[in-house]
């Protein structure tokens, strides 16, 4: 049994390109959601020289974009995808 391979890069429509970007953009903004949250965390535990609220802002910033930030991407893309 063959594993499926994707399609030659030339054989592929726009919107299929513009849906791989995409995808790859809400990952990246999720793993930097993750990033942040754990610097932060690792700055309330004093294994980051940084003061205390300053790490507590960034791990509330790392959890609201890991949480807000892809629902808004997504909305803010399908008001500018054209009609059927």
């Amino acid at each position: 049994m063959s594993v499926p391979q994707p399609p030659p890069k030339d054989t592929l429509d726009e919107a299929e390109i513009a849906a791989r970007q995409r995808y790859l953009v809400l990952n990246c903004v999720r793993i930097g959601g993750i990033a942040t949250t754990i610097a932060g965390i690792a700055g309330t535990r004093d294994l980051v020289a940084i003061p205390f609220a300053l790490a507590v802002i960034i791990t509330l910033a790392g959890i609201l974009a890991f949480f807000f930030a892809p629902p808004l991407l997504v909305k803010r893309w399908k008001g500018q995808d054209p009609g059927p």
